[in-house]
């Protein structure tokens, strides 16, 4: 009967290094990877779980008691609402105003901030202040300025004669009057941006320009512009996932009003969860979310292919 010799120790002992090395190389490289686990563990909880519940219970008729399935019915209400539709036109008005004023005074700035000026590095620092001081603190500063009787803007206004409107407490102007503030907050953040990709800029490039005898307008417009292309980019991202966003300023300024003027969804959202609407408030959560994905996403591959083409 025949007999199976048993391995060859040789034949084991030449295998058995090259799986422990496998072994202790996979080790060695998965070994990092553990660490993102407690951090990833955390973003999960308290950001995806979430995100996807928010789905479901805007469908919603939810209190703290009771949950009950009611389909389309909330974002019929959001949209059929005034006061609520009003937030939603709004918040594009707010976003696309303060992107827009963003992004061309940002430009100015940063050519004039990266100019051979007098007391540069001070007017740097007098731009960027703002950026720099509290959203609460901002509200509450321009809501004493911009105050129709009292108010240092008014008051000045008076001197040369001009009755000062209601900047806050006209349903006309409020929104406007916050979205300029909220420009002032901010334009300093894009002047910076700019800044960076305007010292980035190599100066053959303007110095090959005035050798063919460009002026300067023709300099700005076909040398800066198109090579501070990846910093517009970055700004237009930026103010606009802001601008979208915005509640703090609109809320500590004028609360939405007057009325619900200056209302746009986020404070439509808070106010909405206040009033124990739950369902409602988490269906303006998702039209919120669904804004800003449905202006960004597109945006930045436009502004990305358009970056590679240069």
């Amino acid at each position: 009967m025949a007999t199976l010799a048993p391995p060859d120790a040789s034949d084991t002992a030449a295998r058995t290094p090259g799986r422990r090395s496998s072994s202790r190389k996979y080790a060695h490289r998965m070994y990092p990877h553990w660490f993102l686990l407690p951090g990833a563990a955390v973003f999960v909880v308290l950001f995806i779980v979430p995100t996807f519940a928010s789905f479901y219970y805007a469908f919603t008729r939810w209190t703290l008691f009771d949950v009950e399935f009611i389909g389309f019915d909330n974002f019929v209400t959001f949209f059929s609402d005034p006061q609520l539709s009003k937030g939603f036109t709004n918040t594009l008005i707010f976003g696309a105003l303060t992107s827009g004023l963003k992004i061309v005074l940002g430009l100015l700035l940063g050519v004039l901030l990266t100019s051979n000026i007098w007391a540069r590095g001070y007017l740097r620092a007098v731009v960027f202040f703002p950026v720099l001081v509290s959203v609460v603190g901002v509200g509450i500063t321009f809501q004493a300025l911009m105050d129709p009787y009292d108010g240092v803007i008014n008051e000045f206004l008076a001197i040369f004669g001009i009755d000062g409107p209601g900047w806050l407490t006209n349903p006309d102007l409020a929104l406007y009057s916050i979205i300029l503030v909220d420009v002032w907050r901010g334009v300093g953040l894009a002047a910076l941006i700019y800044m960076a990709g305007l010292v980035a800029i190599p100066q053959e490039y303007y110095e090959a320009a005035r050798v063919d005898g460009a002026t300067g307008w023709h300099r700005f417009w076909n040398v800066t512009v198109p090579l501070v292309r990846p910093a517009t980019t970055t700004v237009i991202i930026l103010s606009l996932i802001g601008g979208l966003r915005e509640f703090q300023l609109i809320w500590v300024m004028t609360g939405g009003g007057p009325g619900f003027a200056s209302d746009v969804l986020a404070s439509v959202i808070y106010k909405q969860y206040a009033y124990g609407f739950f369902g409602l408030s988490t269906a303006g959560n998702v039209v919120l979310f669904v804004v800003v994905s449905t202006v960004i996403l597109p945006l930045f591959w436009w502004l990305n292919r358009k970056q590679t083409e240069l």
